[in-house]
């Protein structure tokens, strides 16, 4: 009898663990929105993350969500490609090929406060919002970073993370350079070609609404869904044990 009150205990236990990391997975998704930004350039495409609007930068990653919905980055390019530093993506107002509507152009160049967290890093991968001197002055330019610099950090502000399209990255940051200034250029154009965002159900490109591309992989909604069935089932199942295995029920 105790050997199996310990086996069902152990049960228990597990189930309760797998229960655990179930919950942190979800709080971990949580700390994205719910888009995800997608960039199609020359060289492949780039995947990204905003931080969801209770994170520090979250005035900065709306505004920049605004400009991927408004297609604002379509036809700008990568300016700036200097090797364990940033890919530095354009200006949209002097960058890109298309003119503008005139919502994008002002949606171009509006600024969005400065918003620093020295405790948030710049590390490979994160998305850090270009300014001028002035800390309020950021509008349309952001870089991927290509390293880590902590030079950084506290003084740009870091709104989201690329999710996908590493090898895109290792493309880019492996093109031809030239030196202009303080600028490590590209010597051929790294152009983003189109842009588009990804929601449960719905795509939303340029100034209107697509319907979202099928591919092979399951959504991150769809991921979600499966992590919340195999939750329920297991806690139902952990609910079970406790009343028919352990001492007291």
């Amino acid at each position: 009898m105790r050997v199996r009150v310990r086996g069902a205990t152990a049960r228990a236990l597990a189930l309760a663990l797998a229960l655990a990391s179930l919950a942190g997975a979800d709080a971990r998704e949580t700390r994205f929105g719910r888009e995800r930004l997608v960039m199609q350039t020359t060289l492949g495409d780039v995947t990204l993350a905003l931080y969801d609007h209770d994170d520090a930068a979250r005035a900065t990653a709306a505004h920049v969500l605004e400009a991927f919905e408004l297609g604002l980055y379509d036809t700008n390019h990568f300016f700036r490609v200097d090797r364990g530093f940033v890919a530095q993506i354009a200006d949209c107002a002097g960058g890109r090929r298309a003119a503008m509507s005139e919502r994008q152009r002002a949606a171009a160049t509006r600024t969005v406060r400065g918003e620093f967290d020295a405790s948030v890093k710049h590390t490979r991968g994160k998305l850090s919002m270009a300014r001028w001197s002035d800390p309020d002055s950021a509008t349309s330019s952001f870089s991927v970073m290509l390293g880590t610099a902590p030079h950084l950090d506290g003084k740009y502000a870091v709104f989201g993370e690329m999710v996908e399209g590493e090898e895109t990255l290792r493309k880019i940051e492996a093109v031809e350079t030239t030196k202009s200034g303080i600028f490590v250029m590209p010597k051929e154009r790294i152009e983003i070609l189109s842009t588009y965002v990804l929601r449960e159900g719905a795509v939303s490109g340029g100034e209107g609404e697509r319907a979202a591309p099928t591919t092979g992989s399951a959504s991150d909604a769809e991921e979600l869904r499966e992590c919340r069935v195999r939750a329920d089932s297991l806690a139902k199942e952990l609910h079970e044990i406790r009343e028919k295995r352990l001492p007291g029920n």
